[in-house]
């Protein structure tokens, strides 16, 4: 699936969907994680099994939060990672992996500062 979007803000944007992957540009990440400067292949754990130090590099930019694409359904992480972040002075936003490469899309063409991380689609 090919997305066409407006291009407004600097930085990585998800245009389409391949196989199980994300489009960014000519390269195809099965999962990545996403700042406003750039996109890194990224090979997460279970979601049980996140952690705050499998998102550092987004912790690290220090976004307004984070949107956690969780593959093909909306399944929620511990309540530890959205507490740390939460004490770190970031948001946490959990929705499927299509809808939150679509929602960094409209995100960063309004500006916002976010970070996402995008877990495979299969």
């Amino acid at each position: 699936m090919r997305m066409d979007l407006e291009r407004s803000a600097a930085g990585p944007l998800v245009t389409g969907f391949s196989g199980s992957g994300f489009r960014i540009g000519d390269t195809v990440f099965p999962a990545l994680l996403m700042t406003v400067e750039a996109a890194l292949p990224w090979t997460p754990p279970s979601l049980s099994a996140l952690a705050l130090e499998d998102l550092q590099p987004l912790i690290d930019a220090r976004p307004e939060f984070i949107l956690l694409g969780t593959g093909h359904a909306l399944t929620r992480p511990s309540p530890l990672v959205s507490r740390g972040l939460e004490a770190r002075g970031i948001g946490l936003e959990v929705m499927d992996s299509r809808a939150a490469a679509r929602a960094w899309g409209v995100l960063r063409g309004e500006g916002r500062i976010i970070a996402a991380a995008l877990y495979p689609l299969s």
